[in-house]
């Protein structure tokens, strides 16, 4: 087990190592510029439950550590909800760099940094997998052959999806992204009720 968990964390290094020399990306040359970091992931490399957002904002660029702004508040609120923290989870996101003014991650950078996410998906092997947000939603969702139910996050959050990888079966679930709740109280009382189904599963 010791010699698992030490796999695991070279094997994350390597990805972190391979994100940080990502020159091919169009966001590289930004993070450069404003000495922004990378953000990999943060949690537990043994987790069952993996949270994947879209891409870091401005204070995750800062420390290089995912949801530690207003929306990781949010989050770690709603895990406290759910009698959980983040020690026993694994977050990340899609896309590792920064994209300028905080806008939404274009096709082609989802699509560079993507197979870091699924390299990541193979190291936890987590037995369930939550998108916050509908890129994540649709990525997670369209890579693990669950196309034809895709629909909009309004109508799908808080639903469960049974899917196989190749370690084993995976329960996918679509939810809001905790920043929806930063200016809008009324979808926090729906995310607090998309915890609880998770807490469920």
């Amino acid at each position: 087990m010791l010699q698992n968990k030490k796999n695991k964390k070279e094997l994350m290094r390597k990805i972190k190592d391979e994100v940080v020399a990502l020159k091919k990306s169009p966001l590289y040359k930004f993070r450069i510029e404003n000495k922004n970091l990378p953000v990999i992931g943060q949690g537990n490399h043994d987790a069952e439950i993996m949270f994947i957002g879209e891409a870091p904002g401005k204070n995750e660029a800062q420390t290089g550590f995912p949801f530690c702004g207003a929306s990781g508040k949010i989050l770690d609120e709603l895990l406290a909800y759910i009698g959980m923290n983040r020690e026993k989870v694994y977050i990340t996101n899609i896309v590792k760099d920064r994209p300028p003014l905080n806008r939404d991650p274009s096709p082609e950078e989802i699509e560079i940094y993507g197979p870091f996410l699924d390299r990541q998906i193979e190291i936890i092997q987590p037995k369930v997998i939550v998108g916050l947000g509908r890129y994540s939603m649709e990525y997670v969702m369209r890579k693990f052959g669950l196309e034809s139910k895709l629909g909009t996050i309004s109508k799908l959050h808080g639903q469960v999806f049974d899917t196989t990888l190749p370690y084993g079966k995976v329960k996918i679930i679509p939810l809001y992204h905790p920043a929806v709740a930063v200016y809008n109280s009324h979808t926090k009382d729906i995310l607090k009720k998309d915890f609880e189904i998770l807490k469920k599963v």
